[in-house]
């Protein structure tokens, strides 16, 4: 079950529950959570996009990618929070 985070440009910013396996990412998708969504991975340094399977246009990738950028502390800190409690 995916935990929405945020909405922003339209776009839903989500958690999937059973991927605390991995290391912090968040997916993207247009309207509600979707298996077909982008997937980011949040480092220290930089937001690599890992896939586009929501098809989502380079314009609006490069402002979500800004926003995880911007908003990278509050993410990591519901990655941890949804994942740990």
């Amino acid at each position: 079950m995916p935990k929405a985070l945020i909405d922003f440009l339209g776009y839903s910013f989500f958690f999937w529950s059973n991927e605390n396996d991995e290391p912090p990412h968040i997916h993207v998708s247009k309207g509600k959570p979707s298996e077909n969504s982008a997937k980011f991975w949040i480092h220290d340094d930089e937001i690599i996009m890992e896939h586009n399977r929501a098809n989502i246009p380079q314009n609006d990738l490069k402002k979500i990618q800004k926003y995880i950028s911007l908003n990278k502390k509050d993410i990591i800190y519901e990655w941890y929070r949804h994942f740990t409690l």
